[in-house]
């Protein structure tokens, strides 16, 4: 997207306004967050909550990593080892970086679009206050008799259909926050389409609103899915059906292709809005607009689309005919071909452009630096001989912890310090902000690039003990874990300090080179932007 200029942008109400004076003040004290209908206050609630879960799931990852320090078992039986693996997933998917997107997208998209608020504004608030009650039902499935989910956070059949009530609070909690997913999605849906100021066409509007449109018709399309999945496994477990249970005529794998229909869309759902973050940050930082702006709307959709085609590649170890594995490798191989033109773009967006590195720079960059390892070793997954060699290893954590923890996180933490100016009114601490940068960056490398040797040496996931030849990555793997999760400490530190008013006032346009509506409102932006819509230009 060139630069977008706006005309006429009121950031607080206009005289003629005074006959609804009561929607510009701003609600005080516990009713403002409980009844919260305004987009920046439920965006806020979401991103808090979407970090107190990524401590919680991080909490969990930690106590894993302790465990496999060494060989023998030290401080956990291995039952509540595989509830710390299994609900480590489920935490972070459903209640870190999916809540983390959504608060993304509800802070920013109208800013970006030029409108005053979401469309269904009673609803987003609904949405919002599904996940703190999925998320306990998530947390207290650890205290009930045999404890939490303990069949992987993808819950396969037999093993779901033999846990104890924690199971049940699990599927109940898929439910909940399912529900919420598509609620936001619908939200998100109808403002990008209906909602857009005067002269904003769809192929004006900022990459992050075209990411997240997308984003927002595959969560509708896959969350049924998943809820279909989860209430077979219920009727199974307690209503005497069989679709899955084997004893009865069901079929264990045909679990395995209904949750993977859900699922591999569901990984272009947490990484599809990273891509759009990045596409915002890149230009601004380099100082010319996004190279192949077209290209990039089309290579995202052609990504969505591929995704519904590709399932089947998380199942090659499970017999089928190798007519299939041809096609699920092929296929596989296909998503690489957008997802190569987005990187090639980020990258011509850079080339020759006049760069400076602050932080949100610095994140992008290293985002792109370990997404693209994570997508070669997932072409390497693609090949299904291989696969079946290392299926269930740790080069499959390897690959799979590239992708979403440094693509989905790292290019939060861009967008984070990015909009952070827009978001407090405060320039956050740049010297900080770098140490977590290099301290993040430096951590996770030590932290899963050693798992692809694991991985391929043999070391099988999910597993309490290993046998002492694995002892030396094993070590190296759990200090950089460590060091990983406390230096996420530094972005709590130094968000927190930006919103508490310390550092200098920031202008409206913090960043030189940063385009869009969201920069023509003061900084902190006003609770009520855009009473009268901008005029695109």
């Amino acid at each position: 997207m060139s630069s977008v200029t706006a005309d006429h942008v009121p950031a607080t109400p206009g005289p003629e306004s005074h006959g609804h004076d009561d929607h510009h003040h701003k609600p005080h004290g516990w009713r403002r967050w409980l009844f919260a209908t305004n987009h920046k206050d439920i965006g806020t609630m979401y991103l808090i909550f979407s970090f107190c879960m990524l401590l919680e799931g991080g909490v969990l990852a930690l106590l894993l990593r302790t465990e496999l320090f060494s060989p023998g078992l030290q401080f956990f039986r291995p039952e509540l080892f595989n509830q710390f693996t299994t609900m480590h997933g489920l935490i972070m998917i459903f209640g870190a970086v999916m809540p983390a997107f959504v608060g993304f997208a509800n802070w920013m998209i109208p800013l970006q679009i030029g409108a005053s608020d979401m469309a269904f504004a009673r609803m987003n608030n609904f949405s919002f206050w599904l996940l703190p009650i999925g998320a306990t039902l998530f947390t207290v499935s650890f205290f009930v008799p045999g404890g939490a989910n303990a069949a992987g956070w993808t819950m396969y059949a037999p093993l779901s259909l033999q846990m104890g009530p924690g199971m049940d609070f699990t599927i109940f909690a898929v439910h909940i926050l399912g529900a919420s997913s598509i609620m936001g999605a619908i939200n998100i849906i109808v403002t990008v389409l209906n909602m857009r100021a005067p002269g904003m066409t769809m192929m004006k509007m900022p990459l992050f609103c075209w990411t997240w449109l997308i984003t927002a018709y595959l969560l509708i399309a896959v969350m049924p899915v998943l809820a279909a999945a989860v209430t077979m496994l219920l009727t199974d477990r307690h209503f005497g059906t069989s679709f899955f249970n084997a004893a009865g005529g069901g079929d264990p794998v045909l679990y395995q292709h209904v949750f993977w229909f859900f699922g591999h869309p569901e990984v272009y759902i947490m990484i599809l809005p990273a891509f759009g973050i990045v596409s915002a940050v890149i230009p601004a930082f380099a100082r010319k607009p996004l190279f192949g702006y077209a290209s990039m709307v089309y290579a995202t959709a052609a990504i969505a689309i591929l995704s519904f085609l590709v399932w089947a590649h998380h199942m090659f170890a499970t017999g089928m005919p190798v007519t299939g594995q041809l096609y699920f490798m092929y296929a596989t191989m296909l998503i690489s071909i957008p997802t190569g033109v987005k990187v090639f773009n980020w990258v011509a967006t850079m080339w020759r452009g006049s760069l400076t590195f602050e932080t949100p720079m610095l994140f992008s960059i290293g985002f792109i630096f370990v997404f693209v390892i994570g997508g070669f070793t997932g072409l390497i997954l693609a090949v299904a001989p291989i696969d079946i060699a290392v299926h269930d290893t740790y080069y499959v954590i390897a690959h799979f912890h590239y992708v979403m923890v440094a693509g989905s996180l790292f290019a939060m933490f861009s967008g984070a310090y990015y909009w952070l100016p827009k978001w407090t009114g405060r320039m956050y601490d740049e010297k900080l902000a770098k140490v977590h940068f290099w301290s993040s960056m430096i951590s996770f490398n030590l932290t899963f690039f050693p798992m692809h040797f694991l991985g391929l040496a043999g070391m099988p996931r999910r597993y309490a003990d290993y046998s002492a030849q694995f002892t030396n990555f094993n070590e190296i793997a759990t200090i950089g874990a460590f060091w990983f999760g406390f230096s996420q400490l530094i972005l709590l530190y130094v968000a927190v300090k930006a919103w508490r008013g310390h550092g200098e006032p920031a202008p409206a346009k913090p960043w030189e080179g940063a385009t869009g509506l969201e920069w023509t409102v003061p900084s902190p932006a006003p609770f009520h932007t855009f009473v009268e819509p901008p005029v695109v230009k």
